[in-house]
């Protein structure tokens, strides 16, 4: 699983804050659009050393924890950081937003702990599906944060926070969303990690590069996972086993390299993690009943 992502990161990675003017300038907050969350990257799964609320408009695929639930609707979704998550947007506009904080930013505030709100608690379900009506309240609340944010008044997070609290107390008052709850089960959660990781590897785009991720081992311990446990969930799911995915992912990526690149056999070789060029023909032949050579002469 990827290291967990701290504050600092978040604001260095999506709002271009450097380290320096953080601690000077930045509180522990901040509210973005679900398109200026998104920006063309993709969201690695894994723990936040933050709080998240977040407000979807339209079809999601959330992976957070064991499960992956697919949210199609008005949701309010709240994350804890000792949960991991990612988030996946099935529709090419999602209307929302975000907004993060520190604990520290919640319980100087409260003179208690954020943790003891029920909704924050390890086990709880996080989605809380909106009717139109619901849906209004919540988006004035995100509307009245995004102007605080832009004032310059002294006590503006004072405000937010008291915002922020009635969001809570908006969810806890309606029941978690049971029915996303029976979607999608563990096993394909972590099957659609794997196949996501397994993705991200591709294309090498240089000869210098080194495909790393060969194996399945590397693959259960990037996400925690013991390899049987791994290996078991995605057969299961796929009817293939982790390594025959692997193994038809290279051999894509050796074909493509093969027809659309100027580089010579050795640099793909090398590019594709072969630790020599035999080894690199042996696969490819028994992959594909060719030989790379001929293979790139006939294409």
């Amino acid at each position: 699983m990827e290291k967990t992502e701290m504050l600092e990161d978040f604001y260095k990675e999506k709002l271009n804050i450097s380290l320096s003017e953080l601690s000077i300038k930045t509180p522990q907050f901040a509210i973005l659009t679900n398109e200026e969350c998104i920006n063309g990257a993709t969201m690695k799964y894994r723990r936040r050393d933050f709080y998240k609320v977040s407000l979807f408009k339209g079809r999601v695929l959330l992976h957070y924890g064991d499960k992956s639930l697919e949210i199609d609707g008005i949701a309010l979704v709240f994350f804890n950081p000792d949960v991991p998550y990612t988030v996946e947007m099935l529709e090419e506009t999602n209307y929302g937003g975000y907004f993060i904080f520190s604990e520290a930013y919640i319980n100087d505030y409260l003179r208690s702990n954020i943790r003891d709100f029920p909704l924050f608690t390890n086990g709880t379900k996080p989605v809380y599906l909106l009717s139109k009506v619901q849906e209004k309240v919540v988006d004035n609340i995100f509307k009245r944060v995004y102007q605080e944010m832009a004032t310059n008044y002294a006590y503006k997070h004072d405000l937010i926070r008291h915002q922020i609290l009635e969001l809570i107390h908006i969810a806890q008052q309606l029941m978690p969303s049971e029915k996303i709850y029976q979607n999608i089960d563990s096993k394909t959660r972590i099957t659609n990690v794997f196949l996501e990781l397994l993705d991200r590897q591709f294309p090498v785009e240089s000869p210098n590069e080194e495909f790393e991720m060969r194996s399945a081992g590397n693959y259960a311990g990037k996400m925690g996972l013991h390899i049987n446990y791994l290996n078991r969930a995605v057969k299961s799911v796929s009817g293939k086993t982790t390594t025959a995915h692997i193994t038809e992912r290279i051999t894509s990526e050796a074909i493509t390299l093969l027809k659309h690149s100027d580089w010579n056999i050795s640099e793909i070789s090398n590019s594709l993690g072969f630790v020599d060029l035999s080894h690199f023909n042996h696969f490819f032949k028994k992959q594909t009943k060719q030989a790379p050579s001929s293979y790139r002469s006939t294409s």
